[in-house]
């Protein structure tokens, strides 16, 4: 079943700034944070009609962390220091002495305590507080003039809220290495999918290269979390939809050279897909930029050159490995909005195709664009 089937009968309202339904860009998503089984739950269901992207987020990592609150919080040993009566973990006795805490039978300790102020818990409590300083959550109306500041409030209502539950959490300051670092030691899946939505919120509110404290404009701020979530949407689509095929992301290609050369540029296409039954291979990069989601953009007969090249050179310099290697096909693929675009070049040995995904289409329709793109035939069920 499709993601979109549950709820076919209600429309989108929402847009986001480059006129992406809020509804498409949810489920882009879950799927590029490994999670669209989320599809139908219902402390979710709210997401996919958020007025803005700060606001899907928000709505996301609200539902959750409330439903982790039903459970318990998330605890891990972490290190304490404090006075206690008796002795505990290891002595200060410096800090001791300078506090004449000895005379009452007390000691200042460093210990290693069980409790709910650990890591995962303060990034979710200081992403949470920074949605509430600085979050996008104004909705419009249909002709998206007029923001709605009362929807905006209640939204940051709700952060603020949840932010006096998480009372006793420390704030701390969050770095993309802190979060990836909890990743890599914890399983638990709630807590996965909220640092990465915490990840992604930390994208977007990152300050600008320019000179001073500006904020980043809101319109740039979506575009760093769109780039992130497209390239991600389309591999783990691809994973999820294409059976009898091998799908790797992220696969360091390598030159075709008699001796190495440290200067050259690493190869790495962002999807190699392999048919197994006859070993067809395609080499598929996405290129998101802003400008490719501008309606008509594609009016010019000139693509972007740097994207040629390398793609170019991803189907050449491997052509050594196979014959079918020799043969494979390359496929740049574009986001769009209310466009679509499709070319082919035709060269000796390889096919290089441009082509877009409409994702301001109905979701069934994006859906069934990737695997048509493809050529790919949905097995039968019967």
């Amino acid at each position: 079943m499709s993601l979109s089937e549950s709820h076919s009968s209600r429309e989108p309202i929402f847009l986001t700034d480059y006129g992406i339904p809020i509804r498409n860009l949810w489920y882009m998503l879950l799927y590029a944070l490994n999670e669209i089984s989320l599809q139908n739950h219902a402390a979710v269901e709210e997401v996919e009609y958020a007025p803005t992207l700060d606001a899907v987020l928000a709505f996301a990592l609200l539902n959750l962390m409330q439903r982790r609150l039903r459970i318990g919080l998330g605890r891990d040993y972490v290190h304490a220091k404090d006075t206690v009566r008796g002795l505990r973990g290891r002595v200060d006795f410096g800090e001791s002495l300078k506090r004449h805490t000895l005379d009452r039978s007390e000691a200042v300790c460093d210990f290693q305590q069980y409790s709910a102020n650990e890591p995962r818990n303060q990034i979710i409590r200081t992403t949470l507080v920074k949605l509430v300083q600085a979050g996008q959550f104004g909705s419009f109306d249909k002709l998206r003039t007029a923001p709605d500041e009362d929807a905006a409030e209640e939204i940051r209502s709700r952060l603020r809220h949840l932010t006096r539950t998480l009372d006793g959490i420390d704030l701390i300051e969050v770095t993309p290495e802190i979060i990836h670092r909890q990743q890599a030691v914890h399983n638990d899946r709630d807590y996965r999918l909220m640092l990465s939505i915490c990840d992604l919120i930390l994208q977007s509110q990152m300050p600008s290269s320019a000179a001073g404290r500006a904020a980043v404009p809101a319109i740039e701020r979506e575009a760093l979390i769109l780039h992130s979530v497209y390239e991600r949407f389309v591999a783990n689509f691809y994973r999820v939809h294409l059976k009898g095929w091998e799908v790797t992301a992220q696969k360091r290609l390598e030159w075709n050279v008699k001796e190495n050369n440290e200067h050259l540029p690493q190869m790495v296409p962002d999807l190699v897909l392999r048919e197994k039954p006859s070993g067809k291979l395609i080499i598929l990069d996405t290129k998101f930029t802003a400008h490719s989601l501008t309606e008509n953009q594609w009016g010019k007969p000139i693509y972007d050159s740097t994207h040629l090249y390398q793609l170019y050179a991803y189907l050449r310099s491997q052509e050594h490995i196979s014959q079918q290697h020799g043969t494979a096909m390359g496929i740049l693929l574009y986001p769009a909005v209310n466009s679509r675009l499709s070319e082919r070049i035709e060269l000796p040995e390889h096919v290089m195709r441009i082509e877009s995904v409409d994702l301001a289409a109905p979701w069934q329709e994006i859906e069934k664009y990737l695997l048509d793109l493809l050529g790919y035939q949905i097995p039968n069920q019967e």
